[in-house]
């Protein structure tokens, strides 16, 4: 296991965390049963054969 030989600032650390950030999920729009509905491009396909139930708002 790589273990590090100095040790790293907060600071240093801090930065590099920071970077990680939550992106919204990308929706895409399609029209099923005469109802517009926004789903993630994957589930399209499964949508579109009714196997996932898109919750009405």
């Amino acid at each position: 296991m790589a273990v590090p030989k100095r040790r790293k600032s907060r600071a240093r650390t801090r930065h590099r965390r920071a970077q990680w950030k939550a992106q919204a999920p990308q929706l895409v729009r399609i029209v099923v049963d005469g109802e517009v509905h926004q789903v993630p491009p994957y589930l399209v396909p499964a949508v579109r054969r009714g196997l996932v139930q898109v919750s009405r708002r």
